[in-house]
């Protein structure tokens, strides 16, 4: 029986040597080869990883395929979603031609893994944390609302789907945003999201509302283990 996993926020850096995550303290040391050994502990080929964003340091595509080419060495169907760092993410269609084999890239649409679908964007921070403010961040809010409607517009009616954003869908007090009303209304079962990291996890919802459930997959917060969010 196939798996679906997720991790997120991988924070590569085997091009740009001097992004090494262990200035963030020691919890990052060595944490590619952490990720790489639990990942081929846990997930089988057959699976499903979502990567919700922040995959890579590199400024450029080209800096960042040794990035892509350690994780679509890994084990399983892997399925990327670009998060606020991911500087090397332009064009999606170049982006795509350089994937791995057996990777893909979500964005503005929905993937399709068996009976599976799924759906999702990077997201924003959203109007209702206090975080937000108005002329800095109400453009990209939007235009991230409008991408998740497109993936949502591209979901068969009544599909078993699994939601992905790079940011959290609720504020730090647990007020839910437009995107979490959305994937509710689109009946999804599953939402993985990251971002958030070191003290900022006490803010992440994690638990179910309204009939879905909400996964903090930071790759520090899960220790580095892909967590199983669902089976099929």
């Amino acid at each position: 029986m196939p798996h679906v996993y997720a991790i997120g926020d991988p924070h590569l850096s085997l091009s740009v040597p001097n992004k090494a995550m262990d200035v963030f303290g020691a919890r990052w040391k060595d944490h590619a080869e952490r990720i790489r050994e639990a990942w081929q502990d846990t997930v089988d080929d057959g699976d499903l990883v979502l990567v919700p964003g922040d995959v890579s340091w590199a400024m450029y595509l080209s800096d960042a395929k040794a990035d892509l080419a350690f994780l679509g060495a890994l084990r399983g169907t892997k399925l990327l979603l670009r998060g606020n760092h991911d500087y090397w993410w332009q064009s999606v269609t170049q982006v795509r031609a350089a994937l791995p084999q057996g990777m893909y890239a979500l964005q503005n649409d929905t993937f399709r893994f068996g009976d599976l679908y799924v759906c999702g964007t990077r997201g924003w921070t959203v109007p209702e944390s206090s975080h937000f403010k108005e002329s800095a961040d109400r453009k990209l809010y939007e235009r991230e609302r409008i991408r998740l409607d497109l993936s949502l517009s591209a979901l068969p009616k009544d599909a078993p789907a699994v939601g992905m954003l790079h940011f959290p869908p609720f504020s730090e007090t647990g007020e839910k945003s437009a995107f979490a009303e959305r994937f509710e209304a689109a009946g999804v079962s599953d939402v993985v999201y990251g971002h958030l990291h070191g003290a900022s996890h006490r803010f992440a919802f994690n638990g179910e509302a309204n009939g879905v459930r909400y996964h903090l997959v930071s790759a520090d917060y899960l220790d580095f283990v892909p967590k199983r969010i669902r089976s099929f």
